[in-house]
């Protein structure tokens, strides 16, 4: 009974209640054989009906969870050799691909009221005929932690967006790229009042850092631009005649509207950095860049969500719910 015992962890409780009921109703004349945390089982149609069985389904769903938690971390051919290591089973990776596949997981809900997100892109790559092409991804990653990935799927960004509980007071943090504020321009639609774009205080920095100049010059605009002084910055600069100061005064200029007084919004408590959505496309990418991947261009958004699913450490991807 101890091996027994130490299995039931690894099933809801739903699933080894089930199978290990001794009732009239496991005698039923039409069975079926289902693989199941606990190993093989027989389950008769009432049995699969009350599990939530889906027709000719062979998997339970405590176990097909498992699967799924297993290759949200590593790729398919490991997650088959962890199953069998750690519960005894086989589940081939084709099975479990297939079970990426047909699986939906729902989008991520924020777990308290949200008052910023930080936007970024990421690179995965596609198969394609010549080999590889890498494509880009967009991941938002909320105040309160939660995370999601979109890929090509601007639509359902922005309708995910309108459906979680927003502060009528929104921050949208990004890097510069166009391609972020395009996203943030109408993100939470109508639940939003007031919308601030925040330019990231460190990729400012990072590119004043490519003018080239005496430390104490650098010491001085870091400065100004942290106090959000911005037109005195750009006067400093206008003497310095080098191509990289041109182009560093052209990007103070476009973004001149996110670039807000720094110093006043971290004493406010405000975000004034995008690292958390940095930290999620590094934490998403070690899934999806594994040493020589890439993906069918139907199945990115499947992978992407499992990932955040896991991220978010969603019920989706736990027995015990």
């Amino acid at each position: 009974m101890g091996g027994k015992r130490a299995n039931f962890d690894l099933c809801s409780t739903r699933d080894w209640q089930f199978f290990l009921s001794a009732g009239e109703e496991n005698k039923e004349r039409r069975e079926r054989q289902v693989t199941s945390c606990l190993g093989k089982v027989k389950v008769g149609e009432k049995q699969a009906r009350k599990l939530g069985l889906k027709p000719y389904t062979q998997t339970s769903p405590g176990l097909t969870k498992c699967c799924l938690r297993l290759c949200a971390q590593n790729s398919f051919e490991q997650a088959e050799e962890n199953i069998k290591v750690l519960m005894g089973l086989r589940v081939g990776h084709s099975s479990l691909h297939r079970f990426m596949e047909q699986t939906e997981i729902h989008e991520a809900e924020a777990s308290e009221k949200v008052d910023s997100a930080s936007i970024d892109g990421g690179k995965v790559a596609l198969r394609c005929k010549g080999g590889r092409e890498w494509k880009d991804y967009k991941a938002v990653t909320l105040s309160d932690g939660t995370c999601e990935a979109f890929f090509q799927q601007a639509e359902q960004l922005q309708s995910w967006s309108e459906q979680l509980p927003l502060s009528p007071i929104f921050t949208c943090l990004g890097d510069g790229h166009d391609g972020v504020w395009r996203l943030t321009t109408n993100f939470g639609g109508s639940l939003v009042a007031i919308r601030r774009e925040v330019l990231d205080w460190f990729h400012l920095m990072e590119n004043l850092h490519k003018v080239q100049m005496l430390p104490s010059m650098h010491r001085w605009l870091e400065h100004l631009l942290w106090h959000g002084a911005v037109e005195s910055a750009l006067q400093f600069l206008l003497p310095i005649k080098q191509h990289k100061s041109q182009c560093f005064q052209n990007y103070l200029r476009k973004h001149r509207q996110r670039l807000p007084d720094y110093h006043l919004y971290q004493q406010l408590g405000l975000p004034i950095g995008s690292g958390k959505v940095e930290s999620t496309i590094k934490q998403i990418g070690f899934r999806v860049k594994l040493a020589g991947a890439s993906w069918n261009q139907c199945n990115v958004p499947k992978i992407l969500r499992l990932r955040t699913a896991f991220l978010n450490n969603s019920p989706a991807l736990s027995i015990s719910t």
